[in-house]
């Protein structure tokens, strides 16, 4: 055992012995170059040892400033994407108020010319149920409104007040399948009865089959229910059919855009003083 212990010893020995042999030479021995052996290798081995870390480094590096760059660049995204939602809002808000402002001005124009005594209203809700069309409007009995006063737009007929209370109305649309109104074919001066149907579009019943009744005629109030004005717009003749032996069935689409609606006159003034 001691004897094999002695001849590993004495390897490692010559193993080392060996090595500072050749180390020795290679300082000594020049390459082509003129540079030592020794200085040689060592330098290849630390250049590629630098290179290495070098490239390490400069990974980092690049990965550390793309990272900023990116973060950078994304909350910048971020920063553009709210202001261009801020200032699209500011758009639609400047639409909306210069559609309110027209509206506005077609009310104050329709009111310069009517004779009728109006309140101006805003519709404040409305209910669109099985037929039944309706909306609030922010007026009232304190406003001086009744039951059955006539409400109408820049267009032409809305419809009526049907519930008033202190600083609110309901009005029954045109469009109601409840609603009616006497009517006139403005060309010829036809008569008959206007009915909503409970969705979008009216007729025009007890009109005669002789009766001159054209698709794209013009239907105004007759002013003989004593509740609309006389001579304001219904609306146009979209299709005439026969209704028996001795009357036409007429379907009308409204002059109102009934969803549109925003603001209206309530004529507080009877009917019969209606010169329109």
């Amino acid at each position: 055992m001691a004897l094999v212990e002695f001849r590993q010893r004495s390897g490692y020995l010559f193993l080392t012995v060996m090595l500072g042999h050749i180390i020795l030479i290679s300082t000594q021995v020049n390459s082509r170059t003129g540079v030592p052996v020794l200085e040689r290798v060592t330098f290849g081995v630390l250049s590629e040892m630098q290179r290495g870390i070098s490239s390490v480094v400069s990974g980092v590096n690049h990965f550390w400033t793309g990272y900023v760059v990116l973060r950078r660049t994304r909350e910048e995204n971020d920063d553009l994407k709210r202001r261009l939602a801020a200032a699209e809002i500011q758009v639609q808000e400047q639409r909306a108020m210069a559609d309110r402002a027209r509206g506005l001005a077609d009310l104050l124009e329709l009111r310069k010319q009517m004779t009728l005594t109006t309140a101006a209203a805003e519709i404040i809700g409305g209910a669109s149920l099985a037929g039944f069309r309706t909306v609030t409007i922010d007026k009232g009995t304190r406003d001086g409104l009744r039951a059955d006063m006539a409400v109408v737009a820049p267009a032409g007929i809305v419809g009526r007040v049907v519930t008033p209370v202190g600083r609110s109305a309901k009005v029954q649309l045109l469009v109601d399948r409840n609603a009616a109104a006497g009517a006139l074919v403005e060309r010829t001066r036809a008569q008959g009865v206007v009915i909503g149907d409970g969705e979008s579009r009216l007729l025009m019943e007890y009109v005669s089959d002789v009766s001159d009744v054209v698709v794209g005629d013009v239907i105004v109030s007759a002013g003989i229910d004593g509740i609309y004005p006389k001579g304001f717009v219904i609306g146009r003749v979209e299709s005439v059919e026969k209704n028996g032996p001795a009357y036409r069935r007429i379907t009308i689409r409204p002059a109102v855009d009934f969803s549109a609606l925003e603001d209206v006159l309530v004529v507080l003034s009877p009917a019969s003083g209606a010169g329109g």
